[in-house]
């Protein structure tokens, strides 16, 4: 009795721990989320506060397009702040709705009343449920906000582009007397204040501003170099070689173009960053220096890009088939036609520093826009090629009508006072132009270098090859990943130039970036680029381990352990397929993907594959079965139906055999499993082979067996156990037949034993004068019955020669036998 009651006690002390700890973890769990609760509600606070400020500033700058492209990146870190806050409350409410759907629904009104204990409980986590709802609503209605903002910058960006290419100015009004005075003004006010600077720089700066030009133009010269010694050839043309290949002559185009323009642009930007941390540029000089290094970088490119292209003084170098005389005069026009767009851009961040009158800013504008428009029409009216007659013919037409048009547009657009549209038609000729044609180049460059022997023809192939560093195979491998490389590394580059040129902000391509990286949605699937580089990566990872891991257990395990060959195949083909799987499934996860939401895609697809695939999967099943089951294994000699051979490959879809011919036969693994297949090297190599030998009727049978059975023991790959045997196997139409049976123990080697046993027993019947015949017998005739000729069978003279030629064969085995000491047969 005392027993029970100590055990009831015992219990009722665990049940009040327990439910104690329970209370006291929920406690504890409770100020947890207080306390999330009031840091989430200050930071959205904050958050509310920097949107309210957002707001403000973009009705204030709601004519600076930089400016608000600033502020869209502003408002997409406030939404992303916002819907992290809403994510901090998920684990705590997965925990809430778990511990509720256990503790399940309220009883109703007519069932007995619940615990006290549970319904405190229940309220408890209600109304933890409903404070952590209210700030995930204010996180949302944030978020909104913030995406509302966001349309609303890109509707203000819209507005702006379009009003500029739309605005009108009245010509008329703005050329008159004044433009030429405001313009002398101007340029006083601008060589002043570039004197002023000068003389001040050159007092008390001119020592920071010489080290700092010497770092630059070091900058410049070692990119220059390096890049130079890492190209080699590739850089400058020699006039020496006569027929240049197309590869040579692209690569240097775009070498020849891209490096001296990177060298300027370093050299400009060390100029800009060591002149500004020495502060010898002030606001204004600043700016009008940064204005001339790109006006300069952009008439150096253009120029640069046009030399490389048509190499006025170089035919067999030029990359488009025109006359010398033409090139020369289109690189000229193309330089021309940059200068115009360089500096009115120039001038136009002047103007804009120096606050000059619309009326200058029109002029210019509308001057640099017929410029342009002119030097198109010239291009499009040159005539670069010569025919086979002599006479001059112009551009395909196509080319040809689009330059009148996009030249003849300019011009027009600047006469009816739209100098906005004309202006930026004119520099996306320009500068988008130049852009396009360079990465065009460098586009066919990575082409050519990976078609077919484009690398292997090449200096550096030739170099590599010649040195033993790789053969023409793969050459052609590393062409192809070298060509890959370059067309992303291109479009890297150049994308973002293009999108610059046409009015986007590096905010802009910010933005994109930001969001390939977070993730964008397409219906109920989000797609993140960096989820998927990561789970690429993470698959790589465990592809390239799981090929260690294979070298490594085959060649230091079971190598050592001396393991058969078939079954070091089927172990490292296994343990391959698993870790490849196994790669794939976490890089799966890494990605991000879910592999629940393929349930539907993996129901279609084994209905694709009862339909269309069955072949294949038998196949794939087949394989495993092989690899399991091992009936034979890599190394065996099996016989297939017609196909004889040696095992070579078993993979999961077809087994690969060598025939004694060398030639290579693909079998699916479905057809060795469902046919009968011979593996003569199954357990081991043991294994019988045969010889049949004819003797010719009148022979001495029993010395002939005799014969063949010293001959089989006699060989040294003959097995003594068991003992070889000559069977007496029938009475053939042509002789009679004898089958020598041996052992080998290594059946492989049996065409070889088999041929030194036929030699033997062509020398040791000659020996014993026993005959094999080679041609069949009509009917065999017992000797002394052979019937007299008649006159319609064979003549006297045909049946002596016979009959003397028999006497002569009987006369050799005789000495034969007597030679060997054999008695007569009687």
């Amino acid at each position: 009795m005392l027993l029970h009651i100590a055990r009831y006690l015992l219990a009722v002390l665990i049940a009040l721990g327990a439910a104690t700890s329970s209370l006291c973890a929920q406690d504890m769990a409770a100020a947890e989320t207080a306390q999330l609760v009031q840091d989430q509600r200050q930071a959205l606070q904050t958050l509310t506060t920097t949107l309210d400020g957002l707001e403000k500033d973009i009705a204030a700058h709601d004519d600076d397009d930089a400016y608000l492209v600033h502020l869209r990146l502003e408002l997409h870190n406030a939404s992303a702040a916002s819907l992290q806050s809403a994510l901090a409350f998920k684990p705590r409410l997965a925990e809430i709705n778990a511990r509720l759907e256990r503790l399940g629904a309220p009883p109703a009104d007519d069932q007995p009343p619940e615990e006290e204990t549970i319904k405190e409980e229940r309220q408890s986590l209600a109304t933890e449920k409903t404070e952590i709802n209210a700030v995930i609503a204010i996180a949302q209605n944030l978020s909104l906000r913030s995406n509302k903002l966001i349309e609303q910058i890109a509707v203000i960006r819209r507005d702006l582009f379009r009003s500029m290419l739309t605005r009108r100015y009245p010509l008329a009004e703005m050329f008159n007397g004044k433009v030429v005075s405001e313009a002398v003004s101007e340029f006083e006010k601008f060589s002043g204040a570039v004197s002023s600077w000068a003389t001040f720089a050159y007092k008390f700066k001119f020592n920071a501003m010489v080290a700092a030009t010497i770092m630059a133009l070091v900058a410049a010269l070692v990119l220059m170099l390096g890049g130079r010694r890492l190209v080699g050839g590739l850089y400058r043309a020699d006039p020496a070689i006569d027929e240049p290949p197309y590869l040579t002559r692209l690569s240097v185009a775009f070498w020849s173009t891209l490096l001296p323009t990177a060298a300027l642009t370093v050299f400009f930007a060390a100029t800009w960053f060591f002149f500004n941390s020495n502060q010898v540029l002030r606001g204004d000089i600043g700016l009008y220096l940064r204005s001339a290094m790109l006006m300069i970088l952009g008439v150096f490119l253009v120029h640069r890009l046009a030399t490389a292209a048509l190499a006025p003084t170089l035919p067999q170098w030029r990359l488009v088939p025109v006359e010398s005389s033409p090139a020369r005069w289109m690189v000229r026009l193309a330089t021309a036609m940059a200068i115009a767009v360089a500096l009115n851009n120039f001038l136009s961040q002047v103007a804009d520093q120096m606050s000059s009158p619309l009326s200058l800013t029109v002029t210019r504008s509308f001057v640099a826009s017929l410029i342009v428009g002119v030097i198109l029409i010239l291009i499009g009216m040159v005539k670069p090629f010569r025919g086979a007659g002599g006479n001059w013919r112009p551009w395909p037409a196509w080319l040809r009508y689009s330059l009148f048009a996009i030249g003849g547009l300019t011009i027009a657009a600047a006469l009816l006072g739209y100098i906005g549209f004309a202006i930026f038609v004119s520099l996306q000729v320009v500068m988008t132009g130049t852009i396009l044609v360079t990465a065009y180049i460098g586009f066919l460059c990575a082409g050519a270098i990976g078609a077919e022997g484009g690398l292997g023809g090449s200096w550096l192939g030739r170099w590599m090859m010649d040195r033993g560093h790789a053969d023409e195979s793969s050459m052609d491998q590393i062409g192809l990943g070298v060509s890959v490389l370059l067309n992303i590394l291109i479009l890297l580059i150049f994308l973002p130039l293009t999108l610059f040129m046409w009015g986007f902000q590096p905010g802009d391509i910010q933005a994109w970036a930001q969001k390939l990286a977070t993730g964008f949605s397409i219906g109920s699937v989000t797609i993140s680029l960096l989820g998927i580089l990561s789970g690429v990566l993470v698959f790589g990872i465990g592809y390239f381990l799981t090929r260690w891991f294979q070298g490594w257990l085959d060649g230091s395990v079971m190598a050592r352990g001396k393991v058969d060959a078939g079954v070091r195949n089927s172990i490292r083909l296994a343990v391959g397929y698993a870790g490849i799987a196994l790669a794939a499934l976490v890089g799966i996860s890494a990605a991000g993907i879910d592999l629940s939401s393929l349930a539907l895609v993996a129901g279609a697809l084994s209905l694709g594959i009862g339909f269309g695939l069955q072949n294949v999967v038998s196949n794939f099943v087949s394989g495993l079965i092989l690899l399991a089951e091992r009936p034979f294994k890599v190394g065996d000699w099996i016989v297939a139906g017609d196909v004889s051979g040696t095992v070579r490959k078993i993979s999961v879809r077809a087994t690969e055999i060598e025939t004694f011919q060398r030639q290579t036969v693909i079998l699916p693994n479905s057809s060795l499993i469902n046919g009968a297949v011979g593996n003569w090297t199954h357990r081991n190599k043991l294994g019988r082979a045969e010889i049949r030998v004819g003797v010719a009727y009148g022979g001495d049978a029993r010395r002939a067996q005799e014969i063949l059975l010293e001959i089989a023991r006699a060989h040294p790959m003959v097995l003594r156990n068991p003992e070889p045997f000559v069977q007496f196997v029938n009475f053939g139409p042509a002789a009679l037949e004898f089958e020598i049976r041996f052992f080998l123990a290594d059946i492989t080697s049996s065409g070889g034993v088999q041929n030194d046993i036929r030699f033997a027993i062509i020398d040791a019947f000659n020996r014993e004068g026993i005959e094999i015949p080679s041609t069949p017998r009509a009917e065999y005739k017992p000797p002394g019955l052979e019937p007299w000729p008649h006159d319609d069978d064979k003549t006297e003279a045909e049946f002596a020669q016979r009959e003397r030629l028999k006497a002569e064969k009987e006369e050799k085995a005789r000495k034969g036998r007597r030679k060997s000491g054999r008695p007569d047969p009687a």
